[in-house]
């Protein structure tokens, strides 16, 4: 009886510790398969990216988009892969803050791809209110004037007041306005203001040249008027809630006078696929870096 009753006790723990082993699978199992369906389920960033040729850009392979010139390698393509986000780019070579609300063309309002389900807005806008590439034409237009001196800066200033730091006052509440738009549209939204890279050399030494047609004190003009528009832009983001990223400080000494290999921003005459005086695919990786830099708190 006592060798029966042990044998019973010991197959009956055999039959209790599979029964644990069998539960504790299916737990295990279970435990699987609700990661799986949190992960499945896992919230995706929605991100927009609205702004103009600086973020659309052209000619930076690949483009996808020939009426607004727009790289896959642009900084809004390059946050999103590394955010895992899902993406909507509308921005659009060309464009001006008058274009996030109305229609470009026959490019429909960059606004419209905003909605109460963005997570995050980057925009890079304001450069073609104030008219730097007509600013730019008429700077090398100058040159040949007086190609030592400073003939452009000359002719913005020649009423007494400086044209350009009048037209970047004047563009301050067009971009206020934009901002306060993007959060009537997409009120859950973290908004970021990116800015200008650095174009010109930041100790004001020039190249002038057939590439670079600007006179030789006009660098420091222009790089001054530069950093005048991004301090505006991060001005206004700072009174409309708005969060701004610096990518003139992370691209120094990469302006357009550097060699080739070490440039990411290209001359009047690209050596290298960009559009003239804009980012090629190192200057839009840089871009990326520095609004990545901005968002790790956050995403």
């Amino acid at each position: 009886m006592q060798r029966l009753s042990t044998a019973s006790r010991t197959a009956r723990a055999v039959t209790v510790g599979a029964a644990l082993l069998s539960a504790g699978a299916a737990l295990v199992t279970a435990g699987a398969t609700s990661a799986g369906a949190a992960t499945d389920s896992r919230h995706h960033v929605d991100y927009v990216a609205l702004g103009d040729s600086y973020a659309s850009a052209p000619m930076v392979p690949g483009q996808v988009d020939p009426t607004c010139l727009r790289s896959d390698n642009n900084y809004p393509s390059l946050v999103a892969r590394s955010k895992s986000a899902r993406l909507t780019d509308v921005t659009c070579s060309g464009a001006t803050t008058a274009n996030m609300a109305s229609v470009q063309g026959a490019v429909p309002a960059q606004f419209e791809a905003l909605n109460r389900g963005t997570d995050l807005v980057t925009v890079t806008v304001g450069g073609n209110d104030i008219g730097f590439s007509t600013i730019l034409g008429t700077c090398a237009h100058v040159t040949a004037a007086d190609p030592a001196g400073a003939p452009c800066r000359a002719y913005f200033t020649a009423s007494g007041t400086d044209a350009v730091t009048g037209s970047i006052e004047q563009a301050a509440p067009k971009v206020a306005k934009v901002l306060r738009g993007i959060h009537r549209r997409a009120p859950h939204a973290r908004v970021v203001v990116v800015g200008y890279p650095d174009l010109f050399p930041e100790d004001g030494v020039g190249c002038t040249s057939a590439k670079v047609p600007l006179a030789a004190g006009d660098f420091s003009y222009l790089r001054d008027k530069e950093k005048e528009l991004n301090k505006m832009l991060a001005r206004q983001a700072h009174r409309n809630g708005a969060q701004y990223v610096d990518t003139y400080k992370p691209t120094i000494g990469h302006d357009l006078c550097q060699p080739v290999a070490n440039r990411w921003i290209e001359t009047f005459a690209p050596e290298t696929p960009a559009a003239p005086v804009h980012p090629n695919a190192a200057g839009e990786s840089a871009m990326a870096g520095a609004v990545q830099r901005g968002l790790a708190r956050h995403f």
